[in-house]
């Protein structure tokens, strides 16, 4: 993952401390060898060494791969102003299969929701992980996830994403969130750290979310709405 993590912090920037990130995709054309470097190394990994590893180590793989291939997807269109442009009306650009990952020919979709959403792991965070290059997204983390870190990294990105007023924030008693939270409502339900509403979920962050107390106590006897943002697909390219 060295090369991966080398080409993220050179060329991804943070932004508000970290809550958001800007890509230089010019700088990873410029740099395109060694973002090549690092695909070819993913998809030497066979299935084999892959069933081998513990969960966290397969999971960290397949964040970094689905990042990777992402960025690879919107530089082979660059450019855009966003990565749905490089989609048709028949088929999305997530239903490409363009990736030869673990044995198989597989799309962005395959690797988020065939095998990081899976019953194997059933890790919500994985969320504000994976990113699909659009500013509405999480941030695309400026290093490589590793199985060592990875229960830290996954909830320093919660933390980031749920602290960005633009995507999550409490306004006029209401509680307005990002479309993630809408789109994959049951994978915050699904019984992760005993949590089995999205309510209870928030309320584990309600720091980053600026909720007190009894604001918590209020969303957990749903006495406080719930309203889901516009979500930005204009691409996350440095500004």
């Amino acid at each position: 993952m060295a090369n991966g993590t080398v080409c993220l912090k050179k060329h991804v920037i943070q932004v508000n401390q970290g809550q958001t990130t800007q890509v230089d995709y010019e700088g990873l054309l410029a740099d395109h060898a060694q973002l090549k470097a690092f695909l070819e190394a993913t998809s030497a990994v066979k299935q084999s060494t892959f069933d081998s590893w513990n969960k966290n180590e397969q999971l960290a793989f397949l964040i970094n791969a689905y990042n990777a291939w992402t960025v690879e997807l919107v530089l082979s269109g660059y450019p855009v102003k966003s990565i749905k442009d490089l989609g048709s009306l028949l088929k999305s650009p997530w239903k490409k299969s363009f990736i030869p990952l673990l044995g198989e020919t597989r799309s962005l979709d395959d690797i988020e929701q065939g095998l990081i959403r899976s019953n194997r792991y059933q890790e919500p965070r994985i969320h504000f992980a994976v990113n699909c290059a659009s500013i509405g997204c999480p941030a695309l983390r400026a290093e490589a996830y590793t199985a060592e870190n990875l229960t830290k990294q996954l909830d320093d990105a919660a933390q980031m994403f749920l602290k960005d007023r633009t995507r999550n924030r409490f306004e006029d008693g209401k509680l307005k969130l990002s479309s993630i939270f809408k789109w994959y409502k049951k994978d915050f339900e699904r019984g992760w750290a005993g949590f089995k509403s999205l309510p209870q979920f928030l309320g584990n962050y309600s720091q980053a979310l600026g909720l007190n107390e009894n604001d918590v106590r209020r969303l957990q006897a749903g006495e406080i709405d719930i309203d889901f943002l516009d979500y930005n697909w204009q691409l996350n390219r440095k500004q």
